[in-house]
């Protein structure tokens, strides 16, 4: 494939911003391709991608999940420009966050209340202050290789792009405040609860990616979330779903629909806005109602409830609701993870890769399996990965530039998708 606009305006980039790209995973480092940069995207529709030199894509990446119903969407472009005719900001409330609100609550009970913010970082950011402000404790703890945005309570032992560039504990984080925040292994429910003996009544909150997300995909084993959550509250502290990954995408109303439970507070971004920055935290209203201007934490920002955000997450969210919707969606990711492992199987590779999927998001991660925890996936091979991402993208499919990320499948996909898949992965796995 020619690039030669793609590295010209990548050039140029790295000129204007640190590595070239405005989020670190776009740079592509992780998989061998730092000198010669990204591809550069002209347009998205359905779902493919097109780049500056003329190049098509088969997207598996999706803007990182919010993407469920493919690039563009006819109903969401439409629901936009409405709002965009009437004004973009206003600084003051619209009926369409409350709309917006209604859906939420409608397949989200545990949300009671609920503020939107701009991003899943801005999220969690406020649902762990508002945790720390309800109980008047100062601890959180965490799962490893949880990713839970970039704000500093979070940015300790984080997978996603901190795994992927094997920077566990960011530079510029206060060590005081990174010591608040504690740390066990995904599916250890043991250690769960020795880390609460440990800090019996100064744990303010456990936050989990109910489905990890940016570790690769790890699937919760039976009864470990509700240890979770049983082993929390038998301590008096709140329990925080980090749902911007699976919120809308693995079921209406996200794992915790998938799962059966009900955590005390959810944070929701990616689908929630369709494609637009948009997020959202919530739970039970007497924890909500400390929020400013009711109580004592307080949160605020211009953009939140963005009208043009609103517009598209209400587009979006009704477009999810017409019948057997993810009913199609689990039989996409099932034929995506049965084409990838035919392609292995064909190539001698079966033994030698692991697939975790739950409904159309999944990771093909490079080692045997199980892959349980962090520790799992940090043993996969991340050179034969990139190696495999490179050959993909040859082909003309887009996987994440990132062992350590999660794939999506959106619902643009269909059989002229999967043959391509299925060409270019047994070719990608002949190569290795």
């Amino acid at each position: 494939m020619k690039r030669t606009r793609s590295k010209q305006a990548y050039t140029e980039a790295l000129r204007r911003f640190p590595g070239g790209v405005n989020s670190p995973v776009r740079s592509w480092r992780s998989v061998g391709l730092q000198g010669e940069g990204p591809f550069f995207v002209l347009r998205g529709r359905g779902a493919e991608l097109l780049d500056l030199d003329g190049n098509r894509y088969l997207d598996f990446v999706g803007s990182w999940g919010p993407l469920i119903l493919g690039h563009a969407p006819s109903k969401v472009v439409a629901a936009v420009r409405k709002q965009a005719r009437r004004g973009a900001s206003f600084g003051c409330p619209t009926e369409l966050e409350t709309l917006l609100a209604r859906r939420v609550q409608a397949v989200f009970p545990s949300m009671q209340k609920l503020r939107f913010v701009s991003s899943g970082t801005e999220a969690v950011m406020h649902a762990l202050r508002l945790a720390r402000g309800f109980t008047g404790r100062e601890k959180i703890l965490k799962f490893e290789g949880c990713y839970h945005g970039a704000s500093d309570s979070v940015l300790v032992k984080a997978g996603s792009g901190a795994a992927t560039f094997g920077v566990p504990d960011s530079a510029g984080v206060p060590e005081a405040l990174a010591r608040l925040t504690l740390t066990v292994p995904f599916n250890d429910p043991d250690a769960v609860r020795a880390c609460f003996r440990a800090h019996a009544g100064k744990i303010a909150a456990v936050i989990v990616e109910p489905i990890v997300g940016n570790a690769g995909v790890l699937v919760p084993e039976k009864g470990f979330l509700e240890g979770v959550l049983e082993t929390a509250r038998a301590d008096g502290a709140l329990t925080i779903f980090d749902e911007v990954m699976t919120g809308f995408r693995v079921a209406a109303g996200g794992a915790q629909e998938l799962y059966g439970l009900r955590p005390d507070l959810t944070t929701l971004g990616k689908v929630l806005g369709g494609g637009l920055p948009c997020a959202a935290y919530g739970g039970r209203a007497e924890i909500m109602d400390r929020v400013s201007p009711l109580g004592p934490v307080y949160q605020a920002g211009t953009l939140s409830g963005h009208p043009l955000a609103m517009a598209a997450g209400i587009a979006t969210l009704d477009a999810l609701q017409r019948p057997k919707r993810y009913a199609q969606l689990e039989d996409l990711g099932a034929q995506v993870a049965e084409v990838l492992l035919e392609a292995a199987q064909a190539a001698g590779w079966h033994e030698r890769v692991c697939l975790n999927r739950v409904g159309s998001m999944f990771t093909l991660f490079f080692r045997k399996g199980p892959v349980r925890n962090f520790a799992d996936a940090q043993q996969a091979d991340a050179a034969t990965y990139g190696r495999f991402f490179r050959a993909l993208l040859e082909r003309g499919v887009y996987f994440p530039p990132s062992q350590f990320e999660a794939a999506f499948v959106n619902l643009a996909f269909g059989p002229k998708e999967l043959k391509k898949l299925a060409k270019a992965s047994c070719a990608a796995f002949a190569n290795l």
